[in-house]
């Protein structure tokens, strides 16, 4: 069936450097897959919090879904990541370093499950930003001269 991607945290590349990515699967009550494949969905001020054995979702924005009624969920609940025992403790213990943290990249549905991909972060500085800014701009300049010879 494939992947279909729902929604993605745009500003994570932005804000962090990658070391490691993971695929989990998430915990959700009826109303929130529907809200999910619908597309309503948000991961702008979502991050993974690792407590013991468990990982935890919070802050995920998943709009209620109209036909739900009264038994519709709490758009910004905590939801429950499922991930392998050695992947929670192997993040834990990154996550003790200095500096590291796990953010969540993007939600998607893959074979009509709701998956999420979450990424071992170190968050960068600022002069590693304008960095990054200026090597794109740089290439973006050559790729504009190379046009214009051609």
């Amino acid at each position: 069936m494939g992947i279909k991607v729902l929604a993605t945290n745009r500003k994570a590349k932005h804000e962090y450097f990658l070391l490691d990515t993971y695929e989990a699967g998430l915990v959700l009550k009826g109303s929130e897959i529907k809200s999910i494949r619908a597309g309503q969905v948000s991961l702008a001020q979502a991050y993974v919090s690792l407590d013991g054995n468990e990982a935890w979702l919070v802050n995920s924005h998943i709009a209620p879904y109209n036909e739900a009624s009264i038994n519709n969920h709490d758009p910004l609940r905590t939801r429950k990541l499922l991930l392998h025992r050695r992947e929670i403790s192997k993040l834990s213990y990154k996550v003790r370093q200095k500096g590291a943290t796990v953010v969540p990249l993007r939600i998607y549905l893959k074979d009509g499950k709701a998956k999420i991909e979450i990424a071992l972060a170190k968050g960068k500085k600022q002069y590693d930003k304008r960095a990054v800014i200026a090597k794109r701009d740089a290439e973006l300049e050559m790729d504009r001269r190379y046009k214009q010879r051609r």
